[in-house]
């Protein structure tokens, strides 16, 4: 996994540093690097021109292992790498890292399910068509 730089993922993002992300220590805050990762998931799963989820569906998060490797800093960005690594019924695995200044500061595996009425729901042929296009190898 450490191996993949960002230009080796399907999907990249980003987001700025904000100084209200800071802690204390003038680091940035644990919590906001799931932030990060919101970013670059939110683009792709609801993006308009991919329609992935079924209509009145939502996806929610079911596990997210997430590693700290190194501090982000302000100010800046934080680039976001994303791709797919297993497409199930109703779920999709998503493995993504984190960059500042070219060097990887976090890595991620989300799971997420596409639910309804607050029960899974299938992922849709046409989506995972589409989620295929993402898959990546770890």
């Amino acid at each position: 996994m450490n191996h993949l730089k960002l230009v080796d993922f399907p999907l990249n993002a980003f987001d700025k540093v904000r100084y209200a992300d800071t802690d204390r220590q003038g680091h940035v805050n644990n919590s906001t690097f799931s932030t990060y990762l919101e970013t670059g998931r939110v683009e792709f799963l609801y993006n308009k021109d991919f329609n992935l989820p079924d209509e009145g569906a939502d996806f929610v998060i079911a596990a997210l292992d997430l590693k700290f490797l190194d501090e982000i800093a302000w100010p800046g960005t934080v680039e976001i790498g994303t791709g797919i690594v297993t497409i199930g019924n109703s779920s999709v695995k998503i493995f993504q890292k984190l960059f500042q200044n070219g060097i990887c500061v976090a890595t991620a595996e989300t799971i997420i399910v596409q639910t309804k009425n607050n029960k899974s729901l299938p992922l849709s042929d046409a989506a995972k068509e589409i989620l295929k296009q993402w898959i990546i190898k770890v």
